[in-house]
């Protein structure tokens, strides 16, 4: 790996150079095994270890087959889809592979008993399959997760309506957290200037997510003075939805879990900000019952900071624990907008809230292909900045996904693939001197010291 590293890093590299290079066989890759999904067996949530069923081996590398391409992965990052898969919840992903796999001899390669996770990257085309012209090897890309087949008329008019759709990495195999993936053609866009590998492989998934359930008109349609109330703030989705409010001329209302979450919402220049852990809210009282004392003692206080207005849209994505309480703050006509359930999935709250209130409840779910253009061409003017807050070596995966199960993190944890350390892959020298003092606010120490015993 280290003379493709030096040549796809060279300055003077052409195409006619990256085409020729040889690949080698085998690269390595974070996996989860088939063999493992039961060793969690009884456990809670909380107490299934990553750590203990990631793997960073050595698998082989697939043939790129028509619209898709190789791509060189500089780095990566983590999402909560990957805590999922390391912890096989809800169900093993091996499930979504062998699903797969029966559709085609091409998708069939993807049914493998082990499976490579990431739904992220950052990183150099190597090789391009028939049929794609847009991109060539050499080209610095990103890439967001969505893999759809497009032989269903009712993708045509939204992607993410294509029966077919899955994501990468999540339902796909071959995923970003490796030193080298397979993607589809038209998940790949071009890799922000202004940005180092780790960097621009942070914003993908996430922001995207939240530019579909925020400002898309297939989600929330934001607009000039939404009052938003935002959970989990200043977290990987969170913090994107944080900056797509201030760069719209929304209000956010950034509910976070503690004085350093806090913190980083002001960095971003929010100034609503609610910590729930110090004001105490348990919208629960017991396992099985919620309290709507509480959820008025929230509803309150999300009036104080506002002038006296229930939030115009609520961004959702905890699920089961705050769901009552979102659609009981929202104001009447407003819209609850989700795209996750990461405290659980069956919801509970009081429907007269929603109907008599004529409120909205609306899922969205990543984006699709142009949604997800425009809000990486967001991020290449400057307008939305990357929130990394910890970076890891690849062989250190499993400690970063940890960090995410475990909630310790601010905004993305990062994953350096084939980037020797970080701070590489800056091509605009002077863009990036100019918003250099909004990309450092963003880059905060990742919270919590880890815990490196198994």
């Amino acid at each position: 790996m280290t003379e493709l590293l030096a040549a796809i890093t060279a300055p003077d590299r052409t195409v006619e150079d990256i085409a020729a290079l040889p690949l080698p066989e085998f690269c390595r890759a974070v996996t989860v095994r088939k063999e493992d999904i039961g060793m969690f067996s009884g456990m809670s949530s909380a107490d299934k270890d990553p750590r203990k069923s990631l793997r960073v081996e050595e698998v082989p590398l697939p043939e790129p087959g028509p619209g898709e391409a190789l791509v060189a992965v500089m780095a990566s990052s983590i999402n909560y889809n990957t805590v999922w898969s390391s912890i096989f919840e809800p169900l093993p992903t091996f499930g979504f592979l062998e699903r797969y796999g029966r559709t085609s001899p091409l998708a069939a390669r993807h049914d493998l008993p082990y499976h490579v996770l990431g739904s992220d990257l950052a990183g150099v085309v190597l090789r391009t399959g028939q049929g794609v012209n847009l991109w060539k090897p050499g080209d610095e890309v990103v890439a967001h997760c969505l893999s759809v087949e497009l032989e269903s008329a009712d993708g045509h008019d939204d992607t993410m309506l294509d029966p077919a759709q899955r994501i990468w990495g999540f339902e796909t195999n071959f995923g970003g957290l490796a030193e080298i993936a397979l993607v589809k053609s038209n998940q790949l866009m071009p890799k922000p200037d202004h940005l180092t590998w780790e960097e621009s492989a942070a914003p993908g998934l996430v922001n995207s997510t939240a530019y579909r359930q925020l400002v898309s008109r297939n989600g929330a349609g934001m607009k000039q003075g939404d009052n938003v109330l935002i959970w989990g703030a200043s977290g990987g989705l969170g913090s994107y939805a944080t900056q797509l409010a201030l760069a719209g001329g929304a209000n956010p209302i950034c509910v976070v879990s503690s004085a350093r979450k806090a913190g980083v919402c002001r960095a971003m220049g929010a100034e609503a900000i609610i910590d729930r852990s110090a004001e105490g809210y348990r919208f629960w009282s017991d396992e099985h019952t919620q309290d709507p004392r509480e959820w008025k003692r929230f509803g309150a206080r999300i009036r104080e900071l506002t002038g006296g207005e229930d939030p115009d849209i609520v961004f959702e994505h905890p699920g089961r624990e705050t769901f009552g309480a979102s659609v009981y703050v929202a104001r009447r006509g407003g819209t609850v907008v989700t795209c996750a359930s990461t405290s659980g999935f069956k919801h509970e709250f009081d429907n007269r809230y929603l109907w008599m209130n004529l409120k909205r409840i609306i899922g969205t779910h990543f984006a699709n292909y142009r949604e997800a253009w425009e809000a990486n061409r967001l991020i290449s003017k400057g307008r939305i900045h990357p929130t990394l807050s910890r970076t890891y070596p690849l062989a250190e995966t499993a400690f970063a996904v940890k960090d995410v199960h475990d909630n310790v993190h601010q905004g993305k944890v990062g994953v350096l693939c084939l980037a020797p350390e970080e701070g590489l892959g800056v091509r605009d020298d002077e863009f990036r001197e100019r918003h250099l003092p909004a990309i450092n606010r963003f880059r905060t120490d990742g919270g919590a010291d880890r815990d490196t015993t198994h």
